[in-house]
């Protein structure tokens, strides 16, 4: 398995948890305003039809994941967790510097409130510590697998 395809293993995965998460946040206790919802609000999509959002979700923690696989044997940190936080909270840097502001959400979603924005640090930090943890068992999966004689990997 490619860096690329272990990373969408892993996006997909610390998506679901936190699509969980924000789940839980919008119907149970809607202490912030989740990243669907957001994301939702930044493709102009009506409130009452949050599907848009939940599919940019997905395809932003794909997208994310990818870029993880490629990017986690350079980034500066030791674990696999490490750098999955790394990366997500600088996702979530650049996302609040220019997609939010260009979406009319304001820089890092202030216009959501405070709240929203410590949120939105805490669930890209879950979402990293999933991504690199799953990454990093992926990648010693296949150190694992591996049959040193001719290069060839056991199934």
């Amino acid at each position: 398995m490619s860096r690329v395809q272990k990373g969408l293993v892993a996006g997909f995965a610390a998506t679901v948890v936190v699509s969980i998460i924000e789940a839980i946040n919008m119907t149970v206790g809607h202490w912030a305003v989740a990243f669907p919802q957001l994301l939702g609000v930044i493709l102009q999509q009506p409130a009452d039809q949050p599907i848009v959002g939940w599919i940019a979700h997905l395809v932003a923690g794909l997208g994310l994941g990818a870029a993880f696989g490629v990017l986690c044997p350079r980034l500066p940190t030791d674990t696999p967790e490490s750098k999955g936080i790394l990366f997500a909270v600088g996702a979530f840097i650049l996302m609040g510097l220019v997609i939010a502001p260009i979406g009319g959400a304001g820089m890092f979603f202030m216009r959501a409130g405070f709240g929203t924005v410590a949120w939105m640090v805490v669930s890209h930090a879950i979402f990293g510590i999933v991504l690199g943890n799953v990454y990093g068992r992926l990648v010693a999966r296949e150190k694992r697998l591996r049959i040193p004689v001719g290069g060839a990997t056991a199934h």
